[in-house]
């Protein structure tokens, strides 16, 4: 295995973990906010959410560049003021591939935040206990099962990621060739022998991330 392997290899795997890491931070208040509120236009708010399972990603990913542009508001203000430039750039692919793997982290916590008994809640309350503490003692502890599918399945699909990426972070080795789009430029220069190592490997973690969600699906159903 030479450098750029390796080197693409570890980039996926940064992209995925701070992607995860990202969304499991903003993750839970958003899904807390949606298990537990009622608001005006929720329904809008959880479609906006649920966008990117059901739209094409060059959709996303061609917005995104937009936004990026300096020619554009967000752009033009990034580098002007911040010297920043988001498109073709690793931290420009880390804010699409955050927006774009949210619902993968979203629905799996207001799921499990859902599931728990109303109960749980209003005796934690009786007891004096602050929300914070609430969700903290007795909310997250019964949702482990919800949490690791959330991280799993981000985290699946972050490595697999590819129209989002190639339309905001384009092919450059090092900063956002990923294995997916590693996979697609080796086929197109006919070096199918690397193409099936980046795919062997891809194929392997989501096998092993799939299994685990199942895993823990089956001992929900049957405890």
């Amino acid at each position: 295995m030479d450098n750029d392997f390796i080197n693409t290899l570890l980039l996926t795997g940064k992209l995925a973990c701070w992607t995860t890491a990202f969304l499991l931070v903003i993750g839970f208040p958003i899904a807390y906010l949606l298990a537990y509120r009622r608001f005006p236009l929720k329904a809008v708010v959880e479609a906006l959410i649920s966008m990117p399972m059901v739209l094409p990603p060059t959709v996303l990913g061609f917005y995104m560049l937009v936004a990026y542009s300096p020619q554009n508001g967000f752009g033009r203000y990034l580098a002007e003021h911040f010297n920043t430039r988001l498109a073709f750039s690793f931290e420009g692919v880390l804010i699409a591939s955050v927006l774009f793997s949210l619902p993968f982290m979203i629905q799996p916590l207001q799921n499990g935040l859902t599931s728990i008994p109303h109960s749980l809640r209003e005796a934690s309350y009786t007891l004096g206990k602050s929300k914070f503490t609430t969700f903290i003692r007795v909310l997250v502890p019964n949702m482990i099962p919800s949490i690791i599918t959330a991280i799993a399945m981000t985290f699946a699909h972050c490595i697999g990621e590819f129209g989002v990426i190639i339309m905001v972070g384009g092919n450059i080795p090092g900063e956002t060739r990923v294995a997916s789009i590693a996979i697609y430029d080796e086929v197109q220069a006919m070096n199918y022998h690397a193409a099936n190592q980046y795919s062997f490997i891809l194929f392997i973690i989501s096998l092993v991330i799939l299994t685990l969600v199942f895993s823990i699906k089956k001992e929900r159903k049957n405890p």
